[in-house]
């Protein structure tokens, strides 16, 4: 399978990018930061630097790989989680102007499938609208949301403890969202049992 991945390089498209690849999927990673394009180079994906704000770069990236997926894992977030409620409206724009434009990226493609990261937790006071608005619009193409648990492990937030439930662990995120690149239309929970 053809796969674009946007966000490839972020804390869960690192661990992604060479699982796809090993599973034998011909994967373009999708980065803003052109330095980091030989990081996704060298993990034996096509590289494309772009921003998902540019919509006419963005749909022609895509157009160009001809994905079979289009895999949105992108965040705005910042590397401090004291820093995240002055960046929630960054990261609310992600999960709304950079859905719709990668959704017209894809149609533009004739992409098939469609998945995109959402979170298993209640999310603050205000910002639920945003989610639901992200979740309906990929399941209005007949795409799959992917709920994850808070993420712990190496490079995120919780490095060194656990998060409340919901949570998963960071590699078992990537590895079980593998699985997914064909699944049917719906919401899926990525999360650890509750103990």
């Amino acid at each position: 399978m053809r796969i674009f991945l946007a966000g490839a390089t972020g804390v869960i498209g690192t661990r992604l990018l060479p699982l796809l690849v090993g599973a034998g999927h011909e994967v373009a990673g999708m980065t803003r930061s052109a330095a980091k394009a030989d990081q996704v180079r060298a993990a034996g994906a096509e590289p494309f630097v772009c921003d998902v704000y540019d919509l006419d770069a963005l749909t022609a990236a895509v157009v160009a790989f001809r994905p079979d997926l289009v895999m949105h894992q992108l965040t705005d977030l910042p590397d401090d989680a004291a820093l995240l409620p002055g960046r929630a409206g960054a990261n609310a724009r992600i999960r709304s102007e950079g859905t719709r434009n990668l959704i017209a990226a894809a149609r533009a493609a004739g992409a098939k499938h469609f998945l995109a990261q959402s979170i298993a937790w209640e999310p603050p006071a205000g910002r639920d609208a945003v989610i639901r608005e992200h979740e309906g619009a990929v399941l209005d193409i007949d795409g799959v949301v992917v709920r994850y648990g808070q993420f712990y492990g190496p490079g995120t937030y919780y490095e060194g403890e656990l998060p409340g439930d919901p949570r998963v662990h960071i590699d078992d995120a990537a590895a079980r969202t593998v699985s997914l690149v064909d699944a049917p239309s719906g919401v899926v929970i990525i999360a650890d049992p509750v103990d």
